[in-house]
Formats: structure tokens, C-alpha cells, sequence
């Protein structure tokens, strides 16, 4: 339990930072079961040598097998580690013995998504089936805000998001697995519609993320939502799959998407300069033997370690974070609502994770 002391610092320190932090608007990003393996190291040798999982592997090899872990990363995820990651604070790299772990016991996504988005593991949630979320989440806490009410916006490949995010309770809209765009459409989404109705099903109930992507990329460049969650999620799939070479083109097209909506907001007079960007994972993936690498959850050792990245206005320009540090999934509700000036754990039916305080220490206006 929080000390009277430690809450009662906290609302001052939160207090004085509202006054002056920049952030307006927070886009909470994440990439389905991307390992943090990947994200740091780039691809790995042996699963690119392993001709059980990697087919195409001259291609392989030619694109994305450098010298160094640093440079594989960099073709693996050249934008983001090229223009995102230096602009923030990218956590859980565990070779440099800094960690971010889920609190839940489980290690697969519904559970993920709910400890992600609530700030608590919730022991009750044990499977991926499709049941109403029965804890309310940051998205919907601050869509029950009057100054944010109805400028709160979800997008998912797979179609579960609808009972994570809950949509009949928290109104919160949420556009997920083959949901269409509705209402008045802008010409480009009329176009993504058509596109969807054309794109092959290839595991059911999750849409392809070029879909996802430009159905929010729509969303903001029409109604210019401030609260926007977002979730990729082919790299888990193509990776159940047992394919590294499509899970290792999906993380490269995923950050290729970042991209393209990195340019949109830093041209969007809403969005430039007042917008943060978190970006995390749900879970991680097996670590050994290779074939572990396959899935997660209790049985693959190691899919409880994950990362987290946080890129605005409010956060220090430190890049890759090093040394000794231990973050949980359960502090990223905290940390979006701090960025947006609201103290979420005060407020919470149940006890959350903290605020991580210092991606908001960068000089202020």
C-alpha cells in the first residue's frame, strides 16, 4: 500500500508538472508479442539458420543479419530506432540488466491487454475468450472526463478488443478484427472498407495491421481524437505460425507504419509537439529451446519479460535505457494518465501501478 507521505508527494510533484508538461494528446501503441529479443538484438542467427522456421533465408540473412546487435535492430526497426528511440526512453533491454515484466501470471494477451490498459493483474481474467472486461480501463476513466469525453478511440487487429476495451459499457469506439468504418466516411475510408472486404483471412478473427493502421490514421486526420490505442498484431501471429521470416517483415513493416504516422503528426498542427507516444508489447515469447519461441504464457519460460517505450515532449531525450532498473506492464495506465495531468491511481477502484515519474522530467515550458 502507497504511504500517506509517498501519495501526498506524488499530487504535488503531479501538480506542479500539469502546469507546465506539453502533452495534449497520447497515442498508447502496441506490437502483439514482439520479444524484446528482437527489439534490441535484431534477428536472431540460429532461428534465421533454422530452416523449420525461416524460409527465404538468403533474404533473410541479406536484410536483417548485420554485424552487431545494433545494427541488426537498426535494419530490423530503422525508424524507431533511428528517429523514435533517441527522442525518448525505450526500457527492457536485459542484456543491459534493465527489465519490464508483467505483474499477471498468465503471459498471454487478454490478460496483457487488461493489465496494460487498467493498471492491475486481475487473477479472474485467465483466458483469451471473448467476455465483457469487468475492470474499467484507463481509455474508458478518461473518456468519463468532461474536456475528454468522446475523443477517446480504439483500433485492434483482433477482433477481441471490443470486450478488453469493453465497448458497450465505456462508449469508447472501437474499430477491431474486420469492424468496418461507419458512419460519414472520408473517401480513404470508404477505400480501406473495400480493401478489408478484399484481404485475406489468414488467421480469422485478426485483420492484417495495414488495415488496422490506416483506419486510425483515418480516425486522426478526421476527428483528431486525443486518447488513441492502437494494437499490431501480425508478429504474434506469423510467429504461432512457426514463420521468423514473416514475423521478422512484420515487425519491419509495422515500424514502417510508426513512420508514416510520425510524419501525419508532426504535421498536424493538433498533434505537433503536444502528442506522446507510448509503445509496449503484451507479452513476450519463449526463450529456449528454439521451438518455445513458437508461444508463450505459463509453459515458455521467459514470455513474461517485455518492454516499453516512451517518445514527447514531456520525456527526456535518453534513448536506450541501461543499468540496473525494473519497471511492471501494470504502471502504463498510470504513466499515459499522468502524461495527460490526472492523478489515474488515486482514483481507481483497486490499486494500480505507479507512474513511471521519470518520462516526465524534460524542462518544461
Amino acid at each position: 500500500m502507497r504511504t500517506y507521505l509517498f501519495t501526498c508527494l506524488l499530487a504535488l510533484v503531479s501538480a506542479a508538472a500539469c502546469a507546465q508538461q506539453q502533452t495534449e494528446n497520447v497515442i498508447l501503441i502496441t506490437m502483439d508479442g514482439l520479444r524484446w529479443q528482437e527489439l534490441f538484438g535484431g534477428a536472431v542467427d540460429s532461428m534465421v539458420a533454422d530452416e523449420r522456421f525461416t524460409h527465404d533465408r538468403e533474404r533473410m540473412t541479406e536484410s536483417y543479419l548485420g554485424a552487431t546487435p545494433e545494427a541488426r535492430r537498426r535494419q530490423l526497426m530503422p525508424f524507431f530506432w533511428g528517429t523514435l528511440a533517441p527522442k525518448g526512453m525505450v526500457y527492457g533491454n536485459r542484456w543491459q540488466d534493465n527489465k519490464v515484466n508483467c505483474r499477471n501470471d498468465q503471459w498471454f494477451s487478454y490478460p496483457g491487454y487488461n493489465e496494460i490498459l487498467s493498471g492491475y493483474a486481475d487473477p479472474r481474467i485467465t483466458s483469451n475468450d471473448k467476455e465483457w472486461n469487468p475492470n474499467v480501463t484507463v481509455l474508458e476513466w478518461l473518456n468519463g472526463k468532461e474536456e475528454l469525453a468522446g475523443k477517446v478511440v480504439a483500433f485492434g487487429s483482433w477482433d477481441v478488443f471490443d470486450w478488453i476495451v469493453n465497448e458497450q459499457r465505456s462508449g469508447i469506439p472501437v474499430n477491431s478484427g474486420y469492424n468496418v468504418a461507419e458512419g460519414e466516411l472520408t473517401e480513404g475510408e470508404a477505400f480501406i472498407n473495400k480493401l478489408q472486404e478484399q484481404a485475406p483471412r489468414l488467421w480469422g478473427g485478426v485483420r492484417p495491421d495495414m488495415l488496422t493502421h490506416n483506419f486510425a490514421l483515418e480516425t486522426l486526420r478526421k476527428d483528431h481524437p486525443r486518447i488513441v490505442f492502437i494494437s499490431y498484431g501480425e508478429t504474434d501471429d506469423f510467429a504461432h505460425d512457426g514463420s521468423y521470416n514473416r514475423y521478422l517483415d512484420a515487425a519491419h513493416a509495422t515500424d514502417a507504419m510508426w513512420r508514416d504516422m510520425w510524419e501525419f503528426l508532426e504535421s498536424d498542427p493538433q498533434y505537433a509537439g503536444k502528442t506522446t507516444l507510448i509503445l509496449t508489447t503484451d507479452h513476450g515469447r519463449g526463450e529456449s529451446p528454439l521451438e518455445s519461441w513458437k508461444g508463450h504464457g505459463q509453459g515458455a519460460v521467459g514470455s513474461d519479460a517485455i518492454w516499453l517505450a516512451v517518445i514527447g515532449p514531456d520525456t527526456p531525450a535518453r534513448g536506450e535505457m541501461t543499468g540496473d532498473n525494473q519497471l511492471y506492464q501494470d504502471q502504463i495506465a498510470a504513466t499515459l494518465a499522468a502524461l495527460m495531468g490526472y492523478d489515474y491511481p488515486a482514483a481507481a477502484a483497486t490499486e494500480v501501478g505507479e507512474p513511471v515519474t521519470e518520462v516526465m522530467k524534460a524542462t518544461k515550458k
